[in-house]
């Protein structure tokens, strides 16, 4: 089987690579639970002082990895640069607080002595996408190293180079060969690793239908998965919210990486009161992003990572129409080589239309009229996904109820949704299980191991089970 890296803009076939044989599978699973033997007894210290290498070969290459990630892609390249700088901060951030979160706790137990470890797990297996081919490996691999586990990289097909590189940034750091292993291997691969003993456990970004896949492999393994996958997230504006920027933020939202991300903002859900002018607002500036080479510095919207992403992008929006949706802006795919398509408005978008439902992966935005608070809640949680969701408003009562009745992992007041090492990352319902980033991140792959030390002779001892 041959991995090959495609430039999206262009069509051209930049490299290919031979997918790993099992004997080399089988010898790069071997190295990496030799690594862990060795990586678990590192000080937490030692981790740190590599983990800011990491930080720093990022930073002082972060050009060649951004077009790296733009030829492979299609991320319009000063989005790919900012990329790379937010992996070095993650990296960063553990390097500086993972000993604080991973500090042994004492618990309050009478005469003995009670603690709580934070102890790693071994080799974990990240099942990655290439839509942030960098940053969705970096917010798995810096807590999960800091941790003293090992990673097993098995990156989407299309981004090879970047895969390869993610595992040269982390050798240039210093850690030793096999703490981070990237696996040239296709989808039919997974199954194995997962069967794996030496596979402590996996994380995946991608789509529901992946998700569930590797849940139920591992769950038959008994093995910790974390799950971050499709969102269809709410983008709420109501009659006190600042239209001009939240219309600004929604094309923004809407259309981050070529409109590629599980938490850009898809449900556009206005309060009739004001849904006139901010529609009049949102297609002028849908209208006003260029699209075309993202290398080209002016350019906000690149090609969509695949041609046939730009096609199912391209039926999703026939059949919102055919259903008796209405095209505000764009709604064709562009000619000319490479795969792109326009910034994409519709409205009057039908309950039984598959867009209503279904995550839409590129930049096309559906709007929608609510006459009320409650219609907005209720309209917002129409859906399978629970992953972000934006609300606009300046009423304090309102913002009350979105954040307690909005079923999702975020939300976010006046603002965007965005990633942050600081919050917790991760969804509800179809969405996925598990967190990533913050404290709540790097517990996930960690055995929460309890202590008891009795000092003095035993007395009177906990009641078993």
């Amino acid at each position: 089987m041959a991995i090959a890296s495609i430039n999206p803009a262009t069509g051209e076939t930049l490299k290919t690579f031979d997918a790993l044989t099992r004997e080399e599978i089988e010898r790069k699973l071997a190295r990496a639970e030799q690594a862990f033997r060795t990586h678990r007894r590192t000080s937490m210290s030692e981790r740190a002082e590599r983990m800011a290498r990491a930080a720093e070969v990022l930073e002082g290459e972060k050009d060649r990895f951004a077009r790296l990630m733009t030829t492979e892609m299609g991320k319009p390249l000063a989005a790919a640069v900012a990329e790379v700088e937010k992996c070095a901060w993650v990296c960063r951030h553990y390097a500086e607080h993972a000993a604080e979160m991973l500090a042994r706790r004492p618990v309050d137990v009478g005469e003995a002595r009670a603690e709580i470890h934070f102890l790693p797990l071994g080799a974990v297996l990240a099942i990655m996408p290439w839509n942030f081919p960098f940053w969705q490996v970096f917010r798995f691999a810096a807590p999960g190293l800091m941790a003293g586990n090992v990673g097993l990289l098995k990156h989407a097909s299309n981004v090879p180079q970047c895969a390869l590189a993610i595992e040269e940034v982390f050798r240039r750091a210093g850690f030793d060969e096999g703490v981070f292993t990237t696996l040239l291997v296709g989808s039919d691969a997974v199954g194995g690793l997962l069967d794996d003993p030496r596979v402590a456990a996996a994380t995946l970004t991608g789509s529901t239908p992946a998700g569930s896949s590797v849940a139920e492999r591992a769950g038959r393994n008994l093995k910790k998965t974390v799950l971050e996958l499709g969102g269809s997230d709410a983008f709420v504006v109501m009659p006190s919210a600042d239209l001009d920027a939240a219309a600004k933020t929604a094309a923004k939202a809407r259309c981050i990486n070529n409109g590629q991300s599980c938490i850009a903002a898809k449900r556009f859900i206005v309060h009739e009161a004001v849904a006139d002018e901010f529609e009049r607002r949102f297609v002028h500036a849908m209208e006003a992003l260029k699209v075309g080479d993202p290398m080209d510095a002016g350019t906000d919207v690149g090609p969509l990572a695949t041609q046939s992403i730009r096609d199912e992008v391209a039926g999703q929006v026939r059949a919102a129409v055919a259903a008796g949706a209405r095209v505000l802006t764009g709604g064709q795919p562009m000619d000319g080589p490479g795969f792109f398509y326009p910034p994409t408005i519709l409205t009057d978008i039908p309950r039984e239309a598959p867009a209503y439902h279904e995550e839409v992966f590129g930049p096309v935005a559906l709007l929608f009229r609510v006459p009320d608070v409650d219609a907005a809640i209720a309209m917002s949680n129409d859906s399978p996904f629970g992953l972000g969701s934006s609300v606009w408003t300046r009423d304090d009562g309102e913002r009350a109820r979105f954040i307690a009745e909005i079923e999702a992992g975020m939300t976010y007041v006046n603002a965007m949704v965005a990633s942050d090492p600081r919050l917790p990352f991760g969804g509800v319902k179809q969405s996925g299980y598990g967190r990533e980033l913050a404290e709540f991140g790097i517990h996930e792959f960690v055995n929460i191991k309890s202590v008891w030390m009795q000092e003095t002779a035993p007395g009177d001892l906990p009641a078993a089970e």
